[in-house]
């Protein structure tokens, strides 16, 4: 069996795929999930490094989104509501690799409009983006938003489901190229470059210098935004790609008399679990109506190209979801009929 193992720190351009890694023994509430596709992420960069917060014991297998199916040959959990077949997705350690042991209660049930490569990219993104604008920011439609890294996985799920709740969407980007993804795949309204000087006017002319009434920034440019954002406006920090945590000028705050807000969506689950289910709901009814569809990043790695696609997400050349496919779907064409 092929996975990606870690048995020192490394970065992963110096770790050599694994051919003969020991089949998966699950533990209770697990299943055996055969992988088909995985979703590239900057954190398995950090944790193949020993730099991430959470650092699982060696040995371990590398890449925790996944999409697949439960195996023929698993066991199923008493009280599990998935069975031998069942195309699921969800979040676990060890999701490069050709089988994994996961446990049910973290995965969900792939839509049959989504492929397991798009689902491969749902878990981590979507609900992060969903409630940043809907639980935090309580979006409404006509109101105007400022997502920056629009293209990146993340922020052209937030343009998406923006546009879905019927805002008004200025992608902000770094690049010509990125602009056009932003508008062309992702349906942004306007699109502007934030590494060209006096972009902030731009964004003022876009809404007749009123500003945005949210800004949703997984960058870590809060403060330059708030340049460009309307009296009452609402900015939420969504994390710091940028790579430093920034500070503010609270007299902004106060002046504009805005609100800023985070989103920690992986603490819901210990600090708000009722509210988990009901964002998933409403995520999944938004795919399945196809008012909203996963994004990919069209190079397409496999497990033996793995350590080429965390370099490409690294050197920040990808846009929207960047995956893994672990195998073949022979099915796609069946469920397309449907």
């Amino acid at each position: 069996m092929r996975a990606f193992v870690i048995n020192k720190y490394a970065h992963p351009s110096q770790v050599r795929l694994t051919t003969d890694a020991p089949e998966p023994k699950p533990k209770d509430n697990e299943v055996i999930v055969d992988v088909y596709s995985a979703g590239l992420n900057f954190y398995d960069i950090l944790q193949a490094q020993g730099k991430y917060q959470s650092q699982p014991p060696f040995p371990f297998v590398l890449g925790t989104e996944y999409a697949g199916k439960i195996a023929a040959n698993s066991p199923i959990p008493e009280g599990c509501t998935f069975k031998h077949g069942d195309r699921v997705f969800g979040c676990h350690q060890g999701a490069y690799t050709d089988r994994m042991a996961a446990n049910w209660k973290n995965m969900l049930p792939l839509p049959k409009n989504i492929t397991y490569d798009q689902g491969a990219g749902l878990y981590i993104t979507w609900p992060t983006s969903y409630e940043a604008l809907v639980g935090r920011a309580e979006l409404k439609a006509g109101e105007w938003i400022l997502v920056t890294a629009a293209a990146g996985g993340v922020g052209i799920a937030a343009v998406q489901l923006a546009k879905a709740l019927g805002a008004n969407v200025i992608a902000a980007v770094g690049s010509s190229a990125k602009m056009d993804i932003c508008k062309r795949q992702g349906g942004a309204d306007f699109a502007i470059n934030y590494t060209l000087p006096g972009w902030q006017k731009e964004i003022l002319m876009i809404t007749q210098g009123k500003g945005v009434n949210v800004v949703y920034d997984p960058v870590g440019m809060i403060r330059d935004c708030l340049k460009c954002i309307a009296w009452k406006g609402r900015a939420v920090v969504v994390g710091f790609a940028g790579g430093s945590i920034e500070t503010l000028a609270l007299n902004l705050v106060l002046l504009k008399n805005i609100a800023v807000t985070g989103i920690h969506w992986g603490a819901y689950e210990k600090n708000e679990p009722q509210r988990v289910p009901q964002v998933w709901k409403e995520i999944l009814d938004l795919l399945q109506s196809q008012r909203v569809k996963p994004i990919l990043y069209p190079e397409t790695y496999t497990l033996e190209s793995l350590a080429v696609g965390l370099r490409t997400i690294e050197e920040r050349k990808t846009w929207g979801k960047a995956i893994v496919r672990v195998r073949e779907d022979d099915e796609a064409t069946i469920r397309a009929k449907l």
